[in-house]
């Protein structure tokens, strides 16, 4: 017996019906933020975000089209690996590796920005020439911290070593040693604000090849709209500048993985978790408009 007035399913998007098979998107959930060193909480980040998803219209009028109807499936949660972050990191690395043998595009939800390296660790293994577009209040360029390597701090160092084509999009917050050696490839906060829509999406198309991976710390978006970060950084993006410049910027790219992290739900706040959700339901319909 079916049960009237049900409530819609617990997958990204509360999806009626899900296909792996003729899916094109797949969907990892990550409830990991071990290595968080301000406030913790992102491990709830993707049940937050899955749960806002099953209250929107799934009709875009941006788009004219049920952004859904291409095709996405909304994998169990990935257990956390408690061992090691290099150990969490590999894990990642494994069952983004799976999605990619069955010719699908990865998309990983957070949890804490560390996902992001074991993602375009399996990525980099299938796609020899792609750029990383990073968007982040944050450089994420130290080399360590906390002792370890693999940590929300160091992404971008790591995947440097990985990818040799990354651009940083929104940065406002860098240490010294970051910001002399990687000047060139960061479009920084100071900078975004004296550009209009479609300078910004230039410089970015102008920078990146054609297969992108998209990397996205919700913490680059201002915090008026976002304050459900673990790391907040004031003065950031806005949440229509952001869907301007992905909609250009993704026109004429393959996007070929992307990853979404850092919400860290606060009780009773929840329109930052709809945005979240919102903002990756756009992007994948800018990606798949064909």
């Amino acid at each position: 017996m079916k049960v009237l007035n049900s409530l819609p399913p617990y997958n990204l998007f509360g999806l009626e019906e899900q296909d792996y098979a003729k899916a094109r998107v797949v969907v990892l959930p990550v409830p990991y933020d071990s290595t968080s060193t301000y406030r913790t909480g992102s491990r709830e980040g993707p049940h937050a975000i899955i749960e806002a998803s099953r209250n929107m219209e799934l009709y875009s009028e941006e788009l004219d089209r049920d952004i859904s109807e291409i095709g996405v499936y909304t994998l169990e949660e990935l257990a956390p690996d408690f061992g090691s972050p290099k150990g969490m990191v590999d894990r990642i690395a494994r069952e983004v590796t799976l999605i990619l043998e069955d010719s699908k595009v990865p998309l990983l939800i957070g949890g804490e920005h560390t996902i992001a390296i074991g993602s375009v660790k399996a990525v980099a293994a299938f796609h020899k020439d792609f750029s990383v577009l990073h968007f982040d209040a944050h450089a994420d360029s130290r080399d360590e911290l906390n002792s370890t390597k693999y940590c929300h701090a160091c992404v971008m160092a790591r995947i440097r070593e990985m990818c040799g084509s990354c651009y940083s999009v929104g940065v406002r917050s860098t240490d010294r040693k970051s910001h002399k050696e990687n000047r060139g490839s960061v479009l920084y906060m100071e900078e975004i604000e004296d550009l209009g829509i479609d300078d910004i999406a230039e410089r970015i198309s102008k920078s990146t090849k054609k297969k992108l991976y998209i990397t996205f710390d919700l913490d680059v978006l201002d915090t008026g709209i976002m304050p459900n970060t673990g790391t907040p950084e004031p003065g950031g993006m806005g949440f229509n500048q952001v869907c301007r410049i992905l909609r250009r910027v993704l026109s004429d790219k393959e996007l070929i993985g992307m990853d979404f992290s850092e919400l860290c739900p606060i009780p009773g706040l929840t329109a930052p978790n709809f945005l979240a959700a919102k903002l990756i339901y756009l992007t994948i319909g800018y990606a798949f408009r064909q």
